[in-house]
């Protein structure tokens, strides 16, 4: 069955919790000005389809742990049992088979350098069809995740867009570390599974009272230590093409590439990584034919990228620590 594209009023309530996923539905409904009744319906709609869930992440950096992408290529029998192997893993937080189904791309993150991408080679299934294996060490994300513009949906005026963001202090300084403390790994799995989880889940999952939980929440918050996002398939906003883009960019060059990309309203995701690919995106468009418009003109505006490698995804099979299930269809009737 055909899954239809979001309506505007879906948009604008995925754009708003793009803005601040833990806004009250009151508060959007409000802002959007709709009734509370129809922002609660359309968002119990969403959730409950599993075609867009409210995400609550940490920022690796922030508590000092690393981040590595990993290629793993296989011949195409292999590629999905080797995907769902890592996918069931507790230390990768994302998988995706792309390339046609030869290559699975994952994220596995790290408390120190010795361990992560290293470990997690070391324990891949040891089989002759898994071809080729290389890890990237993700060095700095210009785009994305808690560095990221909270999507670019853009489905909100801009005074909406100003009522909704969340009043939070300046971030402090890159280098200004948060400890994890006890029951901060219950707290983050709860809200990967869901960033709307009210304090008495959370207290529930943390063994922490409510008032305790929400000191924590928000010092989180303050310190850029937690982020929140959407998941949403990016099919339903109309976009059918997600691509992987590995460039390699001369050192000298490589910031001024990377914030270039950031700006392009195609990337998701951009970083800096080890390898000879040195910089990553993740790019989302139309179809085809506007990838392909995309590459001839944006990417080929950029003079000084040397090799460009791109690998279309075709399927996520885990996404923020939680493997994809799959959803229900979207009926048009509302």
């Amino acid at each position: 069955m055909e899954f239809n594209p979001l309506d505007e009023l879906d948009r604008r309530l995925v754009h708003a919790l793009q803005l601040d996923g833990r806004a009250p539905l009151k508060y959007v409904a409000e802002v959007l000005g709709v009734s509370d009744q129809t922002v609660a319906r359309r968002y119990r709609r969403l959730r409950g389809s599993g075609a867009m869930r409210v995400l609550g992440l940490p920022d690796a950096a922030r508590f000092g742990h690393i981040e590595w992408l990993v290629r793993v290529r296989c011949t195409p029998d292999t590629a999905g049992s080797v995907a769902g192997a890592l996918a069931r893993r507790g230390d990768t937080s994302w998988v995706s088979l792309t390339a046609g189904g030869t290559e699975i791309v994952c994220l596995t993150r790290a408390p120190h350098r010795a361990d992560g991408a290293s470990l997690l080679l070391q324990k891949l299934p040891r089989t002759p069809r898994v071809v080729d294996i290389s890890a990237h060490y993700i060095l700095h994300t210009f785009f994305g995740g808690p560095t990221g513009s909270y999507g670019k949906t853009h489905s909100l005026t801009e005074e909406q867009a100003e009522r909704l963001r969340p009043r939070l202090p300046d971030p402090p300084a890159r280098g200004v570390r948060v400890e994890m403390r006890d029951g901060d790994s219950e707290l983050f799995a709860a809200l990967a599974s869901d960033g709307r989880a009210g304090y008495s889940e959370l207290s529930v999952a943390t063994g922490w009272s409510e008032s305790t939980v929400r000191r924590r929440l928000e010092h989180l918050r303050q310190m850029r230590a937690l982020f929140f996002d959407v998941e949403i398939d990016s099919a339903l906003l109309g976009y059918e093409a997600e691509i992987m883009l590995w460039l390699t960019v001369p050192p000298a060059e490589l910031v001024s590439v990377a914030e270039k990309l950031s700006h392009h309203p195609e990337v998701v995701f951009a970083a800096a990584t080890s390898g000879q690919s040195n910089l990553v995106a993740i790019v989302v468009c139309r179809d085809i034919d506007a990838f392909y418009d995309y590459m001839s003109t944006r990417i080929g505006a950029l003079k000084t990228v040397s090799h460009v490698e791109s690998a279309p995804v075709l399927q996520s099979v885990k996404r923020a620590g939680r493997l994809v299930p799959p959803r229900t269809p979207l009926f048009p009737s509302r």
